[in-house]
């Protein structure tokens, strides 16, 4: 494996596009802020999938895979920037059919309810629940992990598990951070609470990613034939490392600050911060492009 934490720096994807069969590539930070998409990120896609490459997009979005294509669609990023979406909502639906009938405590907003559809789960208040199902919060808008303290510390005391629909702990929605499922599994955590994580950066996302990626490929991928790119290292970089995948990391996102100049990144700024957080890249580059 080529991750190290002294990246290279890179121009674009076609500089080390060869050397890889497939991409699993981070939709909301690299391909799109949750307003816009990025043309030169879309291109860049477009382009591995032309020279033979298969990608897959990996995304810890709370939902199942066809409303995030609609979304993808209504942003702009073409049905050819890719060839299959896999989400940590297709995940966690997996994990709550696992448990036959149940009564779940839905946190987050009615927008992620589709997640239940056709499973033997009953919806219900804290009260009455044997699991609670956390896809975010319910307005992230507004609110704020400090607002759910008291009830978390409730449920927490009852031993009630949750399964986390989405591990990212805050997410970019234009110019301005959101507070994810994450950050209440975390402060769940911290209250003695257990719960079960279905995205990045843990091993169901990245089996089914590689599985759905080999069934298009039509055979086996030898993993150091797959490429990550992301820009979150709790998620992507660590998901991908734990993997044993080669990362690209996309230093514009979440973590930009951290490099100096957006659009030039400082190598030893990478580089520290890839150390403090024992992670490693092949590569880095400010945006995704080609």
């Amino acid at each position: 494996m080529s991750n190290s934490t002294a990246p290279i720096r890179i121009q674009g994807l076609s500089e080390i596009a060869d050397g890889y069969s497939a991409v699993l590539c981070d939709v909301w930070g690299v391909v799109h802020n949750g307003v816009r998409s990025f043309p030169a990120g879309r291109e860049a896609l477009a382009r591995f999938r032309d020279g033979g490459g298969t990608v897959v997009l990996l995304t810890n979005a709370p939902r199942l895979s066809q409303p995030i294509i609609d979304q993808l669609r209504s942003l702009g990023v073409e049905d050819t920037s890719y060839d299959a979406v896999v989400t940590s909502g297709d995940v966690t639906r997996d994990l709550l059919a696992k448990r036959g009938k149940a009564k779940a405590l839905h946190i987050g907003t009615d927008n992620h309810l589709p997640l239940y559809a056709g499973l033997d789960i009953t919806l219900t208040d804290g009260l009455e629940a044997d699991v609670i199902c956390c896809t975010g919060l319910r307005d992230d808008e507004h609110e704020s992990p400090d607002d759910y303290d008291e009830e978390l510390k409730s449920y927490a005391a009852r031993g009630l598990p949750m399964i986390c629909a989405n591990p990212d702990l805050v997410v970019e929605r234009g110019n301005r951070f959101i507070w994810c499922a994450g950050s209440l599994a975390e402060r769940y955590r911290s209250f003695g609470g257990t719960t079960l994580v279905a995205g990045k950066p843990h091993k169901p996302i990245y089996d089914a990613a590689l599985a759905r990626a080999e069934v298009l490929r039509g055979m086996p991928i030898d993993r150091s034939r797959v490429l990550a790119i992301g820009d979150g290292a709790p998620t992507d970089l660590t998901g991908a490392c734990g993997q044993g995948l080669d990362v690209l990391f996309v230093t514009g996102g979440i973590h930009a600050a951290n490099f100096g100049p957006t659009e030039s990144p400082e190598a030893g700024a990478v580089g520290r911060f890839l150390e403090m957080e024992q992670i490693g890249a092949r590569a880095f580059l400010p945006h995704l492009q080609w």
